[in-house]
């Protein structure tokens, strides 16, 4: 499904909408250039579990932010990581699957770890604010009912 985005308040709409769509056990991976909008998108995935968009951030620093949520809501972020022993480090397999949604950022970096039911965003900034966002893996039935 392609979307288009012209601006980060509608980024956040469809990642509202995409977050609408999730159950326990999915992982999104979220693809693209710094600056691209994937926080923004994890900030709509977020409100729809309920979470205050405000109090998501760029993970960076700590990598793995946990939310209390129903399921849990787990927002990794792997700018910072380099390598497949950086990545382990991490404890990122006790994070992903399982009972909780996990939405990983730069998740080009986790390719040989995800499963093949992983949910793939791009973003591809389009300039002027304008992103084209490729969602696969996603029942697009369900996405106009919401």
């Amino acid at each position: 499904m392609k979307l288009i985005s012209r601006n980060s308040d509608e980024t956040e709409v469809i990642g509202f909408k995409l977050g609408k769509m999730l159950r326990a056990g999915d992982i999104v991976g979220l693809y693209g250039d710094l600056g691209a909008g994937k926080t923004t998108m994890v900030k709509g995935i977020a409100r729809a579990f309920g979470i205050d968009s405000r109090d998501v951030t760029s993970a960076s620093f700590t990598i793995i932010a946990e939310y209390q949520s129903s399921p849990p809501f787990f927002h990794i972020d792997l700018y910072r990581i380099s390598g497949s022993y950086d990545l382990y480090s991490t404890g990122i397999l006790d994070y992903i699957g399982g009972d909780s949604v996990s939405v990983i950022e730069w998740a080009e970096k986790a390719e040989q770890i995800l499963p093949e039911n992983t949910i793939k965003v791009m973003i591809n900034d389009k300039g002027s604010d304008l992103r084209e966002i490729t969602i696969e893996r996603v029942n697009e039935e369900n996405w106009d009912n919401l």
